[in-house]
């Protein structure tokens, strides 16, 4: 499955968790998908790279550390993670359309390089 492909499918996953205000660890999201957790962060890039672009809050930053609670390095689409969660969980996602494999692929060529 392509990079994009898996980023359609984490989108899902993060839409639900924000309509749920749950916070989801990157091994829970390994255990759900079968992605490997250290590739997780660069399937996040693309999910980040479109919020930012269309000004949506920071979905990303509800993909946290089990450790510490906060995101991994390659999370910048905010400085204060819990009112970037907050923001995430206020949004009414389903207004949204979906992007498709197509605007992740796209997302993903200009995103910035991971730390």
């Amino acid at each position: 499955m392509k990079r994009e492909e898996r980023a359609q499918q984490l989108w899902a996953i993060l839409v639900l968790a924000a309509r749920n205000r749950q916070v989801l660890t990157y091994d829970l999201i390994a255990r759900a998908t079968g992605m490997m957790t250290p590739g997780i962060g660069d399937i996040l890039r693309p999910i980040q790279q479109y919020c930012t672009e269309n000004m949506l809050p920071a979905l990303t930053s509800l993909v946290v550390n089990g450790q510490t609670g906060l995101p991994g390095t390659g999370f910048i689409a905010a400085e204060n993670v819990p009112k970037a969660q907050l923001e995430v969980f206020n949004e009414d996602w389903l207004l949204h359309k979906a992007p498709s494999a197509a605007d992740f692929a796209s997302a993903y060529e200009r995103a910035p390089e991971a730390r």
